[in-house]
């Protein structure tokens, strides 16, 4: 008689946030802790991944530029494998799954397999990066809207980035370090100022983190001349200028007026 097969586990997507462990959300921390199998990425932090079970089986998948230890083909099929198998599987990633984090891809190929599929959402590096750094996104008096782009995407010269950054305007670019050269110059292209205000956030949420500010046309320098390396995010617009803490103490100070 054929055994029967065993019913497919679960897949959990699962944000690790930007770094710093204790800013994992509740139900994160839970499930990285009871995990047998964490499939994860390369920018989650060691602290994060000490948190695991002594006994789970961790498997990193860490992608640098043009350097992947294991493609997205073969990330998908592993988490497939595993939970058709019967494990439980723990997919650990860096910010938020659903924002840069393949997290779309992922899930569509467990769905497709019949692997049920949970997203436990994480701090993006984004947010998590600029509260660190105390950089307010949006602010009443200088931006009211933001816009997220990944500064390593093939054909980026033929992006259309027009609109996305200038008065009233913050545009956060992902993994934008070595692409920094060629981000400044297509922004100036399209219109951008270059005195534009820039920061540069680095190691965000962790000890080492490091804020870098320049005015758009130094973008490059400031990137080669402080040795600037991932994990790290580049933040365009007015918002990017100077420390606003003393702007948020006045609107603070006006609310309790």
């Amino acid at each position: 008689m054929n055994q029967a097969a065993p019913t497919p586990a679960k897949v959990w997507l699962v944000g690790a946030g930007p770094g710093d462990p204790e800013l994992l959300t509740l139900r994160a921390a839970r499930l990285i802790g009871a995990a047998r199998l964490i499939v994860h990425d390369g920018l989650v932090d060691p602290a994060i991944l000490a948190l695991a079970h002594p006994e789970a089986r961790l498997i990193s998948v860490a992608k640098a530029r043009s350097r992947h230890t294991m493609s997205q083909a073969a990330i998908n099929a592993l988490l497939v494998r595993e939970a058709l198998a019967g494990t439980e599987v723990v997919r650990l990633k860096g910010g938020d799954p659903f924002i840069f984090g393949r997290g779309g891809e992922e899930a569509e190929a467990c769905r497709a397999a019949g692997v049920p599929v949970e997203v436990v959402p994480g701090i993006s590096a984004a947010t998590g990066a600029a509260a660190a750094a105390q950089l307010p996104l949006t602010h009443r008096s200088s931006a009211s809207i933001v816009s997220f782009v990944a500064g390593q995407c093939k054909g980026l010269s033929d992006q259309d980035w027009t609109g996305l950054a200038g008065h009233g305007r913050t545009l956060v670019i992902y993994m934008g370090v070595a692409t920094a050269g060629s981000i400044a110059e297509k922004l100036m292209a399209d219109g951008l100022a270059p005195a534009m205000p820039v920061a540069v956030i680095e190691n965000a949420t962790r000890p080492a983190m490091r804020v870098l500010r320049a005015p758009l046309a130094g973008l490059p320098a400031l990137v080669a001349e402080e040795k600037v390396a991932s994990p790290a995010l580049i933040v365009i617009g007015e918002v990017a200028a100077t420390p606003q803490t003393h702007k948020l103490r006045a609107l603070a100070l006006e609310a309790l007026a």
